[in-house]
């Protein structure tokens, strides 16, 4: 296995990291493997960037068969949208950069985001092809999810909004327009990449409509998509195993939201035509 730690530079900021979790070939197994990749945005509400949705996802990740990395991107409202955005699309560049020597197949990389990590996953599927992105001069193919998974996303600015999250993305006072823009049930359009997405109907803190608003924009513009509404449980359960268990909060295990892992494993290998591995 390799451990690579890269530093980001875009044309707002050179704070942000990328750390990718890889595994090695090997001439006794299939010295030539290439594998899918999933490329992680943690949540935390634009805030700060949660150690819980981060290497202990792509850890689990990495065990069943995929590549895995994680963006630690700019938070705060000092440094207000698009600022995590271009390191995520500079990120998508990066890994497909390096594919051959990461051992990944450039056409299988999927953007994977929690919470407001779901927002910056969503934006970049909903805008990889457009004007903003290619004004900072970014090329749509290389930046391109191959497909997205959206974990109890932050979607809408709108009734069901967290705040919160687009107040440290916008600053403290931002207009309709700038709600609007980054509203993303109103950005869906046929381009978005196929989505996977999973939410607690009982979600206190982004209310579980963020991710119906999404699922409704994607069936409104035909995009193939596989959502999963589980019953029971709190914002924020990454794994919804020990594993990511909150020891200061006491809270974090729910095993029956802990099967979104081989969901979503089956869901890229049929979106990917590969063969079955054990999650």
């Amino acid at each position: 296995m390799q451990l690579i730690v890269k530093q980001l530079q875009t044309d707002l900021t050179n704070n942000a990291t990328l750390t990718a979790y890889l595994a090695d070939n090997s001439p006794e197994i299939e010295p030539a493997r290439v594998r899918p990749a999933v490329l992680i945005c943690p949540g935390g509400g634009y805030a700060f960037v949660s150690d819980r949705e981060a290497e202990p996802v792509a850890l689990r990740l990495l065990a069943a068969g995929y590549q895995a990395l994680v963006l630690r991107y700019s938070v705060g409202q000092n440094h207000p949208y698009p600022a995590a955005l271009l390191e995520l699309a500079t990120a998508m560049q990066l890994t497909r950069q390096n594919a051959a020597a990461w051992h990944i197949n450039p056409d299988q990389i999927v953007v994977a985001g929690f919470s407001a990590g779901g927002h910056l996953a969503g934006s970049l599927g909903t805008s990889w092809d457009g004007p903003l992105l290619k004004r900072y001069g970014f090329n749509a193919a290389e930046v391109k999810p191959n497909a997205l998974m959206l974990a109890y996303p932050v979607i809408t600015a709108g009734k069901f909004a967290h705040r919160d999250s687009f107040l440290n993305l916008l600053g403290p006072k931002p207009d309709e327009a700038a709600l609007a823009a980054v509203s993303l049930e109103h950005q869906v359009s046929p381009a978005t990449p196929p989505t996977f997405l999973w939410a607690t109907v009982t979600d206190d803190t982004v209310p579980v409509e963020n991710t119906l608003l999404f699922a409704n924009a994607l069936q409104a513009n035909h995009v193939s998509f596989e959502l999963h509404l589980f019953p029971s449980g709190g914002h924020g359960l990454s794994l919804a195993t020990h594993e990511t268990y909150s020891q200061r909060n006491a809270y974090g295990i729910e095993p029956v939201v802990a099967q979104w892992v081989p969901l979503f494993t089956k869901w890229v290998d049929t979106q990917f035509n590969r063969g079955p591995f054990v999650a």
